[in-house]
Parts: C-alpha cells; sequence; structure tokens
C-alpha cells in the first residue's frame, strides 16, 4: 500500500479557489479537519458565508483533486458553513438576536430597492442563512405584500412588550404595515420615523438572525441619515438602474454610507436590460454599463444585474418572489449569486465579539 503524502493532500486541496473570495480553503481558515486513515480521506470544510448552492462543486472538486493523489482511494468531503457577526460602523453593539444587519438603500424611488432587498433575503435563506427583514420605509411599506403576508395580518406579542416577527418563506419579516391599516398614511416628521424604526427594531424578538435585511427608505435625506447613524449596520448594498439619473442618486447613497463609516458591499443594477416576453430579444432600455462605471469609480463591486422582466414584477406583486416562485430561474440564479457575492464580501470584516444590545421597551409607568 503507497503511504500517503499528507502534504500532497494539502496541495490537492489547494487547487480549490473560492469564487467569490479567490482564497484556497486553508487561506480561508476554512479547513477545520483532516484525517488520512489507511487510504482513505476524510475533510472537513466549514465556509464563512451563506453557501449552500456551491457546496456540493465544491464537495466535487476537492474530491476529484484528492483523489488523483498516489495512495488515495477514497475520499469524503463534508461542506457546512458558520456565519459570524461582523463590526458595525464605529462599532456599534449589535441588537440581540441579529449578528449582522445590511441596508438594502437607493439614491431614489422606483428603481426596484424593495423587490431587491426581498429576493435578497429569500436568496440568503436558500443559500443556508437564518434570515430577517425589516421594512423600514415607513412611508411606502410594500414588504408584507411582496412576502404574501395577508392585509390585516398582526404580529403576535409577548409580555404586552415585544413583537414576535412573522414567518413567510422561511424568513422572519416585521413592518410599520403590520401595525397600521395600509390606506393610513404615516404623515409624521423625520424624527417620529426614525424613532419608528428604532423601535420596530429593538422591540422585535428576531429568533437568532445570521442577517437581518433593513429595506431602507429612498434617498439620503435626514430620515437616512440618522438611521444609518443609530442602527448598528455591519454593511449595505445599493440598488439602481443604469439610468444617468438613477446613477447620479446612487452615488449620492454611496457618499452617504461612507460618511457613517458603513462599508458598502456592492451595487447591484436593475432592469439592465428588457427581455421580450414573446421572442425573448434583450435590449438596453435605460441604457448599459452604469453599475459597472459607478462600482469602478467608488472602488466597490458591481454584485449583479437584474433584467426589466415581466414575471419579476408579476411574481413580487402576487407575494411569491421569484427566488421561491421559480428558483431554478434564471433570475433567481443571478439573485442568489448576489446573495453568495454578498455574504462572502461580509465574512472578510473585522469580528464583532462584543455583547449584543438586549431588546428594550420605554413606557409611561
Amino acid at each position: 500500500m503507497t503511504q500517503i503524502s499528507q502534504q500532497a493532500v494539502e496541495s490537492a486541496i489547494r487547487q480549490y479557489r473560492d469564487p467569490y473570495l479567490e482564497l484556497d480553503l486553508y487561506e480561508l481558515k476554512a479547513v477545520r479537519s483532516l484525517a488520512i486513515e489507511a487510504d482513505l480521506v476524510k475533510l472537513e470544510v466549514e465556509l464563512p458565508y451563506a453557501s449552500a448552492g456551491i457546496s456540493g462543486a465544491l464537495r466535487e472538486l476537492v474530491t476529484n483533486a484528492v483523489e488523483n493523489v498516489p495512495g488515495v482511494a477514497g475520499v469524503q468531503v463534508n461542506v457546512s458553513q458558520a456565519i459570524r457577526a461582523h463590526q458595525a460602523q464605529k462599532n456599534l453593539q449589535s441588537i440581540a438576536g441579529v449578528k449582522n444587519i445590511i441596508a438594502v438603500a437607493s439614491g431614489k424611488g422606483g428603481v426596484g430597492k424593495s423587490t431587491t432587498a426581498v429576493n435578497l433575503a429569500l436568496a440568503l435563506s436558500s443559500e443556508g442563512a437564518r434570515v430577517g427583514v425589516l421594512d423600514a420605509d415607513i412611508y411606502g411599506p410594500s414588504v408584507g405584500m411582496m412576502l404574501g403576508i395577508p392585509e390585516g395580518q398582526k404580529p403576535d406579542t409577548k409580555d404586552g412588550k415585544w413583537f414576535i416577527p412573522v414567518p413567510a418563506h422561511g424568513v422572519q419579516a416585521m413592518s410599520m404595515a403590520f401595525l397600521v391599516n395600509d390606506k393610513t398614511p404615516m404623515v409624521w416628521r423625520g424624527p417620529m420615523v426614525s424613532g419608528a424604526v428604532q423601535q420596530l427594531l429593538t422591540q422585535t424578538l428576531w429568533d437568532d438572525l445570521d442577517y437581518l435585511i433593513v429595506d431602507m427608505p429612498p434617498g439620503t435625506g435626514d430620515i437616512q441619515l440618522t438611521l444609518a447613524q443609530k442602527v448598528p449596520v455591519t454593511g449595505a448594498v445599493i440598488v439602481t438602474t443604469p439610468q444617468d439619473i438613477a446613477l447620479l442618486d446612487c452615488k449620492k447613497g454611496i457618499e452617504m454610507f461612507r460618511k457613517v463609516e458603513i462599508p458598502v458591499l456592492g451595487v447591484v443594477e436593475n432592469m439592465s436590460v428588457h427581455i421580450c416576453s414573446n421572442c425573448g430579444h434583450e435590449e438596453p432600455l435605460f441604457g448599459a454599463g452604469g453599475g459597472e462605471r459607478v462600482a469602478k469609480d467608488y472602488d466597490t463591486t458591481l454584485l449583479g444585474q437584474l433584467p426589466l422582466h415581466m414575471t419579476i414584477r408579476e411574481q413580487t406583486d402576487s407575494g411569491n418572489p421569484s427566488v421561491v416562485a421559480e428558483p431554478d430561474s434564471e433570475v433567481a440564479r443571478r439573485y442568489r449569486d448576489i446573495a453568495r457575492r454578498v455574504s462572502a464580501t461580509l465574512s472578510q470584516r473585522a469580528r464583532n465579539l462584543s455583547s449584543p444590545i438586549p431588546s428594550f421597551s420605554v413606557s409611561d409607568d
């Protein structure tokens, strides 16, 4: 029997490079254990980000590489993931039950921010993460409808103080729309809106979330600035379209987050091309290459491009977004790729080792 060289096995394992971080498994510190028993190699891999969609390919590629090492007759590769808490801006403490908060924002309305936020949350969930969604767009809350939560449904409460998030498609959701009538306009000034969002955040009993996706209000005004300064955000995703006016506002959004020391994880370009529902012809109605130019100018990443397609709107309006309605579709594949890229980028941030802020409530007693 040929003696198996551990060095040769490790070299074979290093042949696999992570597609999002461009590091090998040892550089990622993802190899949890390696055992050589006679002619059998056992490997435990633990990736630091939401990665269920690539675990099969990783297992196959590493197995094939190790099988080529002389003396190896069998290979067992187990792949898991462990998502950790990372530092927020100005080292603000995290919220109880939430490891990481990702803000999804846009410089202007009408670019598909909420659609992106909901599908990103569902994509992260499908990649194996525990995910919640907070609808911080107080003036125009739409997350509940997009997740198929019936109009008028109220969240359960605990001890008369805490909100229990509403489950939908495997994620936990909270929105002001759950607490008021859908037809009631929120005629509030900025400080009231900011306070309401903070209350929803801290008085909701989030259940062990890896990621809380916050659907921010559009724009870069007082409300957005206050939330960015007080909510412990670990990273931001900016949504835009290729249209020149949207790109101008996208740049303002990036600048706002940088002023408050929140890392911009990247840009999502919505409506990048129109796909004809009859013939499949693609045409860039709003221009081309805008998201890529902004990402390059601001030294960030173009996370992905989504087409202008009728099914995305229809599925979201019906409360069954693309990622869950057609999980094997090209659109769902793109959202999942964006989710893995966001999660992988965030995994390289410094760890947050502090204790989270416990939930609290304010009463008149």
